[in-house]
């Protein structure tokens, strides 16, 4: 190895090795696989306005720059943080040069479309409904808030993923052994347990993982000099200044201290709460995973107890989501606090078990018919409806009537506990029964 052998390296691992092909393309398969609507409109030219959702690192960019290269149409790219309004009707005038020339539309792909206000967003209107532009928008923010209805109207919303664990060992794998745009001309030994944390580290995240890769193979040359690069766990720690932590994703491991964050949050123990959850933080676990567990936890077992919990758990799920790392770190230590020192009740558990039970039981039953919708004469005159009281025409809007199939009875699959808001709520059912008798 003379010199430096990464010295050819002229644009980062994460942009030379980003896919010219659809199926180069790792993970989103609900997207890209085979009979999905987005490679089929690709195959046929049929493309259409789009906005994809996803974290950063799970592929945007690169799946709305495939678009303009297997639809043959002019492609401009356009950052909400760096262009304006201004850039916008430079391209809007090239497009319409375009049309009038091959009758074909343009493709204009904006980066960060959240960061545009409604006024500028409004702007894209009217030459993505004439046809003018297709319009690719990119975000991490759920276009739901962030996207001007008139602009979701016109565009179908794509759901990226972070890259699974395989996909990001399949990216690195690529990228170690591409002698054109990778580093396959590198002679590059990579140990098992620093390839295992490199992928860890990565979040799901494609671009981290190959700057990741790249940064650690950097420090190798760079400290070791001429000879092939070794790169064990130490040397990543080292580059990336992660330590890693004894903790195996898909092992037993994983499923411990998942179990022991678990039980202390149920246990109501604040101080193992927080430590279980930065033990996971500290050894690389998808912080998005841990937030899935904690907004089941936050029904299963605080349940109504504190029905706060839910919506504490859910604004850090979405902190994460929006900010990442390190700040959402303690929007999730906030929850798992809450979680831990809130009331506890399983008795949604309970009755979610109950109810599923008598539904396996009792099979499909019947709705009443009283209680159906009687949208049409005919239904009408088979009696859909018929009977049905409205309870806000009687006082304190409750009137006693029975929503149960027939066959089941005077099941009760909800019982609640006298423990925290569900208290009243069990006083409030209460009240309701004696009205009954």
């Amino acid at each position: 190895m003379n010199g430096n052998p990464l010295e050819k390296l002229t644009v980062p691992l994460a942009e030379s090795m980003r896919p010219q092909k659809l199926e180069d393309v790792v993970g989103q398969r609900h997207l890209l696989g085979p009979g999905c609507l987005l490679p089929n409109a690709l195959k046929t030219g049929r493309i259409f306005s789009v906005v994809f959702w996803g974290p950063p690192g799970s592929g945007k960019t690169t799946v709305a720059r495939l678009i303009g290269r297997y639809a043959q149409l002019s492609f401009h790219a356009f950052s909400a943080v760096t262009s304006g309004v201004k850039e916008l009707r430079r391209i809007v005038e090239e497009a319409k040069g375009i049309k009038d020339i091959s009758g074909k539309s343009s493709i204009l792909f904006v980066d960060e479309i959240h960061r545009f206000n409604k006024a500028q967003q409004d702007a894209f209107l009217p030459h993505v409904e004439s046809g003018l532009i297709v319009l690719i928008g990119a975000t991490t923010q759920n276009p739901s808030f962030e996207v001007i209805p008139p602009l979701l109207s016109r565009a179908r919303v794509m759901t990226l993923h972070p890259l699974e664990r395989e996909d990001l060992k399949s990216l690195l794998n690529r990228a170690l052994k591409d002698k054109g745009e990778g580093l396959g001309n590198i002679n590059i030994e990579i140990m098992p347990e620093a390839f295992d944390h490199l992928v860890d580290v990565s979040h799901g995240d494609a671009r981290v993982a190959l700057n990741n890769l790249e940064a650690a193979v950097y420090y190798t040359v760079d400290t070791y000099g001429e000879g092939h690069a070794h790169v064990d766990k130490a040397i990543v720690e080292k580059a990336l200044d992660v330590k890693a932590l004894p903790y195996d994703k898909d092992g037993e491991e994983h499923y411990n201290i998942i179990s022991a964050f678990h039980k202390s949050l149920r246990g109501s123990d604040t101080q193992a709460s927080i430590y279980w959850l930065f033990r996971m933080l500290e050894a690389g676990e998808d912080p998005l995973f841990i937030g899935r567990r904690m907004i089941r936890f936050a029904s299963e077992d605080v349940g109504l107890a504190d029905p706060n919990a839910l919506q504490v758990t859910m604004a850090a799920f979405e902190a994460w989501q929006k900010v990442g790392p390190p700040e959402a770190e303690l929007a999730l230590a906030e929850a798992a606090v809450y979680l831990a020192s809130a009331p506890k009740s399983n008795a949604l558990y309970l009755a979610e078990k109950s109810v599923k039970k008598e539904i396996e039981r009792s099979g499909p039953l019947p709705v009443p018919l009283h209680i159906r919708n009687a949208p049409t004469r005919l239904m009408k005159r088979l009696g859909y409806s018929r009977g049905y009281r409205y309870p806000h025409n009687y006082p304190g809007g409750w009137v006693e009537q029975e929503y149960l199939p027939e066959k089941t009875g005077n099941r009760v699959f909800y019982r609640p506990t006298g423990r925290g808001f569900e208290e009243e709520i069990r006083k409030r059912i209460n009240r309701l029964k004696l009205k009954k008798k």
